[in-house]
C-alpha cells in the first residue's frame, strides 16, 4: 500500500536537514497529532530502536508499532543485552564490560589474550568495530573505535570480546506480542559481509546442522519471552568453527532484510506489526500452519 498523505518535515527556510528533520522527535510527533495520526511506524532507521521516541509516542497517546520503551532502552546496549542473555542462560562470548578507557581496555587484553574484537555498546551497522591482534593493534584500534562510536552514535563507549576467527552469522526472526508469547520464523544468514556489514542473506541457513539449528531457536526465543518482547525483532548468534553458537545481539526493531524471511514463510511481518500494535495475539495474525515448511530464499 501507498501513503495518500505526506508531511514535509523540514520546511524551506526551516534550517534543519533531510537526516535531521528524521531524527527530530518532537516535530515527527506534532505532525502525528496535526494529522490525527493512532499509531507511528518508525521503519528500519532513523528512530527505531530509540527508547526516547517510543517513550514520546506513549507520552503522547500514539502507538509505537514496535517493541515497548523498556526493552528498546535493554537492548540497545550491547553490554546490557549481554547481561540479560547470561541471566536468560544463553551462551556468549568471553568478553568485557562497558570499558571506561585505554587503559581499562589494556588490562583486559592483557588478562585474556589476543585476538580480540573491540566493539560499540550502542548502534550497529559495523560502526565503531576494530579487530585487534596484538598490544600495537590494541593501541591504535580501541581509540579509532571510540572516535568512530561517538561520531556515529553519540556514544563512544565500547567492550570487548574474544575474536572468532571465520564464524558463520546467524539470526532468528521473532515475533511477539507483548503477552509473553513468542514465535521464531527461522532463520537468516548473513555470514558474507564487507566491513562487518552484511552483504548477502540466505533464508534458510544452508548446511546448519538441525540440531543447532534447534538450539538457535529455543535461544531466540528464551531471551524474547524473557522481555514479554512485542512486534519483529531479531536476535543474533555467531557460530564457531566448532559449530558453538554464541548470542551477540538483539536488533529490537524490523531489519531490512525482513522480506527474505517474509518469502520463506508467506507472512507479511510489518501487517503482523500493525495487528499486534492494535491489539491482536499471535495466534489471530499468524495462519496456522503457515511456518511449517519454509522454502529457501537469498
Amino acid at each position: 500500500a501507498c501513503a495518500n498523505l505526506a508531511f514535509l518535515l523540514n520546511p524551506e527556510g526551516s534550517g534543519v536537514s533531510p537526516v535531521g528533520a528524521y531524527l527530530d522527535i518532537p516535530r515527527i510527533i506534532q505532525a502525528a497529532k496535526e494529522m490525527g495520526a493512532q499509531a507511528i511506524h518508525p521503519g528500519y532507521g532513523f528512530l527505531s530502536e530509540n527508547a526516547k521516541f517510543a517513550q514520546a509516542c506513549e507520552d503522547n497517546g500514539i502507538v509505537f508499532i514496535g517493541p515497548t520503551p523498556k526493552t528498546i532502552s535493554e537492548f540497545g546496549s550491547k553490554t546490557d543485552a549481554r547481561k540479560m542473555a547470561i541471566q536468560a542462560g544463553l551462551p556468549v562470548i568471553p568478553g568485557s564490560s562497558a570499558l571506561a578507557n585505554l587503559d581499562e581496555a589494556i588490562a583486559f587484553a592483557e588478562k585474556v589474550g589476543f585476538p580480540l574484537m573491540v566493539k560499540a555498546t550502542m548502534g550497529g551497522g559495523g560502526k565503531g568495530m576494530r579487530i585487534v591482534r596484538d598490544m600495537p593493534g590494541l593501541l591504535t584500534g580501541v581509540p579509532s573505535a571510540v572516535s568512530e562510536a561517538l561520531a556515529s552514535f553519540g556514544d563512544g563507549t565500547i567492550f570487548m570480546e574474544r575474536y572468532l576467527e571465520k564464524p558463520r552469522h546467524i539470526e532468528i526472526q521473532v515475533l511477539g506480542d507483548g503477552t509473553g508469547e513468542v514465535v521464531h520464523l527461522f532463520e537468516r544468514d548473513c555470514s558474507v559481509q564487507r566491513r562487518h556489514q552484511k552483504v548477502v542473506e540466505i533464508a534458510p541457513s544452508l548446511g546448519l546442522p538441525d540440531e543447532l539449528r534447534e538450539k538457535l531457536y529455543a535461544d531466540a526465543i528464551k531471551i524474547a519471552k524473557a522481555t514479554n518482547y512485542r512486534a519483529a525483532g531479531t536476535v543474533e548468534f555467531l557460530i564457531d568453527q566448532q559449530n558453538r553458537h554464541y548470542f551477540i545481539e538483539v536488533n529490537p526493531r524490523i531489519q531490512v532484510e525482513h522480506t527474505i524471511t517474509e518469502e520463506i514463510t508467506g507472512i507479511d511481518l510489518v501487517s503482523a506489526q500493525i495487528r499486534i500494535a492494535a491489539g491482536a495475539t499471535l495466534k489471530t495474525c499468524i495462519a496456522a500452519g503457515a511456518m511449517l515448511e519454509p522454502g529457501l530464499c537469498s
